[in-house]
């Protein structure tokens, strides 16, 4: 079970505000009543690209007798649209139906953040270089210990350790992301470490405290942002701003494994997402306006039409909000930790079936979470 954290998040409202644009927002369908409303109609004039969903619809295909189920026969006839029209007139066509997102500010901007698998070096045994542990749950539940007094030893001794890293920011972006890959640098193989519990203690955004501090600009603030303050900064300085997260989470090791989502599906980077499971249970299909980003990670003012897949959750992906799995690696994770963009999105069904995407309403919130980065 692939787990995660959202990286850092801040809360602003958008009703009732000047409409913003800086970031995807678009106002091309008045205003809705619920997170997902019923249309007659998908009107995109943007480029698309479903290429990945053949390979993401297969795994699930591959990996869940139950989604299968539900979800073979949509999936099917959705691939079928793709390969011969993928005209958005012609869906009703070939069976589908759909509802649009209602957008945390009830105009149809849909959050769109990002999440990525790290890939961070460890080596078994602690030595000079390689000394900060990773490390197993521990038999506690509501006595955890706090970041600060795992960072002070309180786990010392107890046969919890995973490996050792070379710095104290890498194994806290695992933590982040909830899970990733390690290279242990006596094989030509990563292993894959998943989310393996956490220690219960409240979650506090560093990305929020680094622009309370001054340190960094709220709109420069992302993941790449935050780790070139750290490069500038001694160990103990690294460890105080860690410190102010009091949360911590353990991994477990699960040998060469591909990454999979709470789904239990092998996930595929620009095909996958987190997704608020009370509107869209696992295997849910979704059409979506992507917003593309620039090498700064500024919108460069285009939007793919894609082919997603809910197949993954949360803590913090709640209603209108969709997490993008942007795959594994340095530039993976570049690209995630600029992502906090909008876009339009419809959720695809068969109508008259459980996967039906018409008629579905829940009430809506009016702010929307932001990520720092």
């Amino acid at each position: 079970m692939f787990r995660k954290l959202s990286v850092v998040f801040i809360i602003i409202g958008l009703a009732g505000c000047a409409r913003p644009t800086d970031h995807g927002q678009q106002y091309l369908d008045g205003e809705f009543e619920s997170n997902l409303n019923q249309v007659s109609a998908i009107q995109s004039e943007q480029p698309t690209d479903f290429r990945s969903f053949k390979e993401q619809s297969q795994k699930v295909i591959d990996g869940s007798p139950s989604m299968t189920m539900r979800y073979q026969g949509l999936y099917t006839q959705l691939q079928l649209w793709a390969d011969e029209s993928g005209d958005l007139a012609t869906l009703t066509n070939y069976g589908i139906d759909f509802s649009q997102m209602g957008g945390g500010d009830k105009q149809g901007n849909v959050l769109m953040t990002g999440y990525f698998s790290p890939v961070i070096d460890l080596r078994r045994t602690k030595d000079d270089v390689y000394q900060y542990p990773l490390y197993l749950k521990p038999s506690c539940i509501d006595d955890c210990p706090t970041r600060a007094e795992i960072y002070d030893g309180a786990l010392d001794g107890q046969g919890l350790e995973l490996g050792y890293a070379e710095n104290l920011i890498d194994p806290f972006i695992m933590e982040v992301q909830g899970s990733g890959f390690v290279d242990f640098g006596d094989s030509e193989t990563f292993d894959y470490f998943s989310y393996g519990g956490k220690n219960n203690h409240p979650y506090v955004s560093i990305g929020r405290v680094l622009i309370e501090r001054g340190e960094v600009p709220r709109k420069k603030m992302s993941l790449k942002a935050i780790k070139e303050w750290v490069e500038k900064q001694d160990d103990a300085t690294v460890r105080e701003l860690l410190e102010q997260n009091t949360s911590y989470v353990f991994f477990s090791p699960r040998g060469e494994a591909p990454v999979k989502g709470t789904a239990g599906i092998p996930l595929i980077g620009g095909a996958s997402v987190a997704a608020d499971r009370d509107l869209f249970p696992m295997g849910t299909p979704l059409l979506a306006e992507v917003p593309q980003l620039d090498e700064e990670g500024v919108w460069n003012g285009k939007w793919v039409l894609k082919l997603l897949i809910a197949l993954d959750t949360g803590g913090a992906v709640k209603e209108n909000h969709l997490d993008l799995y942007h795959g594994m690696g340095l530039q993976a994770g570049i690209d995630a930790g600029h992502y906090k963009h909008f876009g339009r999105v419809w959720k695809l069904g068969v109508e008259g079936t459980e996967t039906a995407a018409a008629g579905v309403s829940l009430n809506s919130t009016s702010e929307e979470p932001i990520p720092e980065s």
